[in-house]
């Protein structure tokens, strides 16, 4: 049993990804993928945070539940995550809604899309359950949490970030006691219940939840008979441990992995256009909240196979040049000038064209003479030559989407309304 004691407990883990949320306020950007499978970062998914801790944390049974629009994301995690091999006792299960339970049936919360595949589960026979969400960007450490949940003896371990108390009434909060047993969860409350230790900040849940196998199932299945349930953890079988069993917060800043450049614990939620803008804009500066370059903790994805990115023409007014910017492979930056920008794989970017804090998704086209400035353009986007957005807020909400911040979301079907 010592030995059992000293090896790392995520050995014995699976994660399982809940990766079927549509997103919608991130507007066109998933019309036609799930959150989970956004572009960020010049070069990885959404969904690749999750699946990297995951990996670097030490656990190797990996499953995802998908379920909206899911196409582009079961793509990717095909290209990208076939290499877990189950003779390494390894595994990677990517889980649609296939009416496994009902043939009429999709995954009705949270908790149901775990419960729906109970028997793939069991069949690996994991002694822990790590639950996460697939749509945020930030790095952790499993493995802690992990330790903590066994060491507490806890029936359900949930994640927490500490938040000014004010801006917690969006989020699941956690009432704790001193020693941050859960008294009580309280879903987006007017007034959330301060830490005692910080009480002018709240814990709000990660979506991060850990559970001993078999106590998880029992509770799935009580869960799946009441028929008043949404079937869903925060809702539903979280508040249910809270009041019957032991449930515990863990403090990201416990288990969040920082590089010698990082300065705080990052963790950000993309979840609308501002906020998505904002994040992949961020990764420009000279030394940025979340640290991509560090390599004892990478981000993995499916990474194409592409020459390197390319600078064109050198003299006044017509210089392929790019300041504080991410360029990604098979860019050609032909006498354009690129200031802090994020341009992922496969752009074309003409002479004269001038961008300043945009952040373009794969395969995007810029005509000659276009100037774009705070925008976000979605894969594929052709840009007309001349097209001038970012300089006329009235013009521009009225050709393209419009962020609270005055960000412009430009898409081809938007494009092509402006040229029928």
């Amino acid at each position: 049993m010592e030995l059992k004691r000293n090896q790392p407990l995520a050995r014995d883990a699976m994660a399982y990804v809940l990766a079927g949320g549509r997103g919608s306020r991130l507007k066109e950007l998933t019309d036609r993928r799930a959150k989970p499978a956004v572009y960020f970062g010049g070069k990885t998914r959404i969904i690749d945070f999750a699946l990297s801790n995951a990996l670097n944390s030490g656990i190797r049974r990996l499953g995802v539940a998908t379920q909206y629009k899911a196409h582009s994301l079961i793509r990717h995690l095909q290209r990208g995550w076939n290499f877990l091999r189950p003779e390494r006792n390894e595994s990677f299960d990517i889980l649609p809604a296939s009416q496994r339970v009902s043939e009429t049936q999709w995954y009705e919360g949270t908790a149901d899309a775990v419960y729906q595949n109970i028997d793939i589960i069991e069949a690996y026979g994991p002694e822990y359950m790590v639950i996460l969400a697939g749509d945020h960007i930030y790095k952790m450490d499993y493995e802690l949490m992990l330790r903590q949940h066994v060491d507490a003896g806890a029936d359900v371990t949930v994640g927490c970030l500490e938040v000014p108390r004010m801006e917690a009434t969006g989020f699941g909060v956690m009432h704790v006691d001193k020693k941050d047993n859960i008294i009580s969860f309280i879903e987006k409350p007017a007034d959330p219940p301060g830490i005692p230790d910080k009480p002018d900040y709240a814990l709000a849940s990660m979506g991060i939840y850990v559970f001993k196998t078999k106590l998880l199932m029992e509770q799935l299945r009580r869960d799946a008979n009441e028929p008043e349930s949404s079937r869903d953890f925060g809702k539903d079988i979280i508040p249910y441990i809270v009041q019957h069993g032991k449930a515990v917060a863990h403090r990201f800043a416990k288990s969040c992995v920082r590089s010698s450049t990082e300065a705080e614990a990052y963790w950000r939620d993309v979840g609308t256009v501002d906020a998505y803008w904002e994040a992949n804009i961020d990764l420009t500066d000279i030394t940025p909240e979340l640290d991509l370059y560090d390599r004892d903790w990478p981000i993995w994805t499916y990474s194409e196979l592409t020459p390197p990115a390319k600078f064109v023409h050198d003299e006044d007014g017509r210089r392929g040049s790019a300041v504080s910017s991410l360029v990604s492979g098979d860019c050609i930056v032909s006498g354009a000038s690129l200031k802090r920008s994020l341009i992922f794989t496969g752009a074309r970017i003409n002479s004269y064209a001038t961008l300043e804090d945009v952040v373009m998704l794969p395969a995007c086209h810029v005509g000659r003479n276009a100037r774009l400035s705070r925008v976000v353009i979605d894969h594929g986007v052709h840009i007309p030559e001349g097209l001038i957005v970012g300089e006329d807020p009235v013009l521009d909400a009225k050709r393209f989407r419009v962020s609270e911040k005055g960000i412009c979301l430009i898409t081809q079907d938007m494009i092509n309304r402006l040229e029928s």
